[in-house]
């Protein structure tokens, strides 16, 4: 990690009722870094961005963004703060035109001023949102409904952006197209924390990354040694 962490967890102990998923995770990611967390089903992943955009109440630990904690805060104060997530599904809003949709994410009376200068970043990154603008969002292909997603994060301003299995589902060359967008999106300065399934594509995109095992950190460190070491190999890459 080079300079301060922007986001730093410690400690991180969630779950769902009796169920412990994370038990004791810790990671950072620092302004302008874009750092992946990887691991099986069920390791952890998804409840670890859960828990840091305020949709599950941690059970222990704790979650600073910028230097404040934001453990106890709830998802839209998050928001505000510049931390915005793209959840797996894309949980777009299916009888809403693209434009409808984008216009959503600009909803805190902060951002919305910019908002015409904000759809017009995303319609440069994706185009193709340009095209179907008063489209129903619903009768998009799969690929364009998760280019949709990640723009209507891009609409809250985010000063770093969690994205949450954005290849799932998706023809190769369509994750392609996302992840060069993720990777541009990065190169324009907000900060990038992915998880993914794809784990070569993964490591392949990010400067560090975590690996989840059973809800803890087993393995962390610059993503090009991570892909070089034999358990990640064998695990998750077949080789």
């Amino acid at each position: 990690m080079t300079g301060e962490a922007l986001l730093a967890v410690e400690g991180l102990y969630a779950g769902y009722g009796d169920v412990a998923v994370l038990r004791g995770v810790s990671l950072t990611v620092a302004a302008g870094e874009l750092v992946a967390v990887v691991g099986a089903n069920g390791a952890g992943k998804t409840t670890t961005l859960r828990a840091v955009s305020g949709l599950l109440r941690p059970a222990g630990g704790s979650i600073r963004f910028a230097g404040d904690p934001i453990d106890r805060l709830p998802p839209h104060a998050v928001v505000a703060r510049g931390l915005l997530h793209v959840p797996e599904g894309r949980k777009i809003f299916p009888s809403l035109s693209v434009q409808e949709n984008l216009d959503l994410g600009a909803y805190l009376p902060a951002v919305r001023g910019r908002r015409a200068e904000r759809r017009a970043e995303v319609y440069a990154l994706f185009p193709v949102l340009a095209e179907r603008r008063r489209q129903a969002a619903g009768t998009l292909s799969g690929g364009e409904q998760q280019m949709l997603a990640i723009g209507r994060s891009l609409m809250g301003g985010p000063r770093l952006l969690m994205l949450d299995e954005p290849s799932l589902g998706l023809a190769p060359l369509v994750v392609d197209r996302i992840f060069e967008a993720v990777r541009t999106i990065n190169r324009q300065g907000v900060s990038v924390l992915l998880v993914e399934q794809d784990v070569q594509r993964a490591l392949g995109l990010a400067d560090r990354a975590y690996v989840l095992e059973q809800g803890r950190v087993a393995l962390s460190g610059a993503a090009a040694e991570l892909v070089s070491r034999d358990e990640i190999r064998q695990a998750y890459l077949g080789l």
